[in-house]
């Protein structure tokens, strides 16, 4: 940003003043936004109603003793018509200081230009906020942006300025509003409680993943922030609440991608006396209720791809799916064939790696990419799901579990939960000795947890939702940063590019 510009719109601010207008008043009594302004407009335009609207200056066209303008307040944009003999020569000279990004209040009539286009005759207005920084330069013309602000980087890292300038990110936004609205009054709808547990936590668990460490200096011990919301929320279970669920955000201190994001919301909910086929139902029912609401159809295209969410969800077993890419059988056939079958695509297999690893890396790199369609993918491995319950018919080798996929990604996943006290020991046991081995990302052992268990926790089933990924579809967003208001960024070693305040092509008249 050229230092001249920031400092001539400073030296506004004392001239502001020699007028005797403060350029950051306390408050305005807006009696319309511009978008009630629009709706009623042929009314208050019958009527010549008074209206006082607010907003940000996006477009200036001066023209002698009058002059156009744009605000936008909330999204919404409104054209303005300022004439010096309607304001007054005193307020038409404080009028010439205003500049791109100011924040006015202004009262008037509904007018229509030559145009027909709708606009307010203003009598009077106040300046709220000076603006000393010029907005990045975009342009606009017959309701077409040109010269949009797109550095994506940049984007992210003042989404600010993304929100005032790209009217696509407020409505990505208000969708991901929707769906986190709907979604809780899906639960709400069926009863479920909602409730808060603990971010920092003296134990993390809940899921395989890498946490963020701190020091809790009172206690003078390590914490961590939670990798998932599980745990309490199975305790709660054991409470007495038979159904209970949190939204909220959980952190995993991994890599960055499209799909990955170390700080995300996640929603968990946990279910007394149903199991993972009554929770296939109703992420089902979740997933096309929010998706209608955030879209209006549950036709539509995501990334290149035509999707469905009216027909059932595919509900396949994981074995099978591989079966059906790579042939094998991968619960009978030697764990020999399973490994050459992944040297093949240049997998590096752990040393730590049993069978049911073995089957997890299959999934992953040949049947994943594959799943395009809603498909719930069931019945995974026992050994890589420590607090899901053994499957009634494959009790050695198989747990009820399920993931949700949909272009290639996973959305949900969710268990019949383990109940049986001795059985979760002896699966935490089992995470400790493969961490011993190598794998950083196995459960922690978790005592109080355990001991909760031991008390008797019903039968239930447990379901993790990743709201912002759900966004994504909801929002045709790209990536996961498409969809955070603030995502995760390196810092900034400099400005690069920096803006130059140009001059607005939206033109009014």
């Amino acid at each position: 940003m050229r230092p001249e510009l920031i400092q001539t719109r400073i030296d506004k601010i004392a001239r502001l003043r020699e007028l005797g207008v403060e350029p950051y008043p306390y408050r305005f009594d807006r009696t319309h936004t511009a978008a009630e302004v629009l709706e009623g407009f042929e009314g208050r335009e019958a009527s010549g109603e008074t209206v006082a609207v607010a907003g940000r200056i996006l477009a200036l066209r001066p023209m002698g003793k009058a002059a156009f303008a744009h605000i936008q307040d909330s999204g919404q944009k409104i054209q303005l018509y300022f004439k010096k003999d309607d304001v007054g020569e005193d307020a038409y000279k404080v009028f010439k200081l205003l500049d791109l990004g100011d924040i006015i209040g202004v009262r008037g009539t509904c007018i229509r230009t030559r145009t027909g286009e709708p606009s307010i005759a203003v009598q009077s207005f106040d300046l709220l906020s000076k603006s000393i920084r010029p907005l990045p330069v975009v342009k606009e013309k017959e309701g077409q942006v040109f010269d949009a602000w797109q550095d994506t980087g940049e984007r992210y890292r003042r989404r600010y300025l993304d929100l005032v300038l790209n009217p696509e990110t407020r409505r990505v936004f208000q969708a991901r509003a929707d769906v986190i609205r709907t979604l809780r009054e899906s639960l709400d709808s069926r009863g479920f409680l909602e409730v808060e547990t603990p971010v920092l936590q003296a134990i993390y668990g809940g899921a395989m993943a890498r946490p963020f460490m701190t020091h809790h200096n009172a206690l003078d011990m390590p914490f961590f922030l939670r990798i998932a919301l599980e745990l309490p929320l199975k305790k709660l279970l054991v409470g007495g609440f038979d159904r209970v669920y949190e939204l909220s955000r959980v952190f995993r201190n991994e890599g960055m991608d499209r799909s990955h994001n170390p700080e995300f919301t996640m929603l968990e909910f946990y279910w007394a006396y149903a199991d993972y086929n009554e929770a296939m139902d109703l992420v089902e029912t979740m997933f096309r209720e929010s998706l209608a609401k955030a879209r209006g159809s549950l036709q539509f295209e995501w990334n290149g791809h035509a999707l469905d969410f009216e027909a059932p969800f595919a509900r396949k077993r994981m074995v099978d799916l591989i079966q059906e890419q790579t042939g094998l059988d991968v619960l009978n056939d030697p764990e020999d064939a399973l490994r050459a079958k992944l040297k093949e695509r240049g997998v590096k297999i752990p040393e730590f790696a049993e069978r049911g690893h073995l089957i997890e890396e299959l999934f992953d790199e040949f049947v994943e990419e594959t799943l395009i369609q809603p498909t719930f993918v069931t019945d995974h491995p026992r050994a890589i799901s420590p607090l899901a319950k053994v499957h009634r018919k494959d009790k050695e080798q198989l747990v009820e579990r399920y993931e949700l996929f949909i272009c290639g990604m996973e959305f949900a996943n969710a268990f019949s939960e383990l109940n049986d006290p001795i059985d979760q020991r002896q699966r935490f046991e089992d995470q400790a000795a493969l961490r011993e081995k190598g794998d950083d990302e196995a459960q922690v052992l978790d005592e109080d947890f355990l001991q909760s268990v031991e008390y008797g926790m019903p039968p239930a089933a447990g379901v993790g939702i990743g709201v912002d990924r759900l966004v994504m579809i909801a929002a045709d967003g790209f990536s996961l940063r498409d969809v955070l208001l603030f995502p995760h960024m390196r810092p900034e070693e400099g400005r690069a590019g920096d803006d130059e305040e140009g001059e607005a092509a939206e033109e009014g008249e």
